[in-house]
């Protein structure tokens, strides 16, 4: 079993070099570490009971004629199918940072133009801070996270309209 200081070495080790993943088994217990990228970034395993992170459940569209119950919360994916934009969603847990730092202006606001390598926000997690690419060339119409917001993985924060 890996402690959890080695753990946090290794991401730290790997932080350090040009190496995207890594992984390592020892004892029966196999630890996956891959940098951000379009995969998750975490992903530890054991091999009694495997721990695996559920994809983002697409979103259920209720036929005109069925009831459905209040949500405590607006559902952004209906407005996205309606509107037929594109999520950002959370590639891990972590703390959402929209600025590089909290006297810095955000890294993008609503109506601002961002292409596939435009850095949208920073996602830490166990004190690494990880910049956030928005993958998709657009215009951000509603950033859905809050400055210093804890995120789970696959949580939408931002909505764009592709071009």
């Amino acid at each position: 079993m890996f402690k959890i200081s080695e753990i946090k070495e290794l991401i730290k080790l790997l932080d350090q070099t040009s190496v995207h993943e890594l992984e390592i088994e020892n004892e029966g217990c196999r630890i996956a570490i891959r940098k951000p990228g379009k995969t998750e970034v975490f992903n530890v395993q054991t091999s009694a009971a495997p721990l695996t992170y559920p994809a983002p459940a697409p979103a259920a569209a209720a036929a005109p004629s069925e009831a459905v119950a209040p949500a405590a919360e607006p559902q952004p994916e209906k407005k996205e199918e309606q509107a037929g934009l594109v999520r950002i969603v959370s590639p891990m847990v972590g703390t959402f940072y929209s600025a590089p730092s909290p006297e810095s202006p955000p890294y993008v606001k609503v109506g601002d133009k961002v292409n596939e390598k435009t850095v949208v926000c920073i996602l830490e997690a166990m004190k690494l801070m990880n910049e956030l690419e928005a993958e998709v060339k657009g215009e951000i119409v509603e950033v859905l996270a809050t400055n210093g917001q804890l995120v789970e993985f696959g949580q939408p924060l931002f909505l764009v309209k592709p071009e």
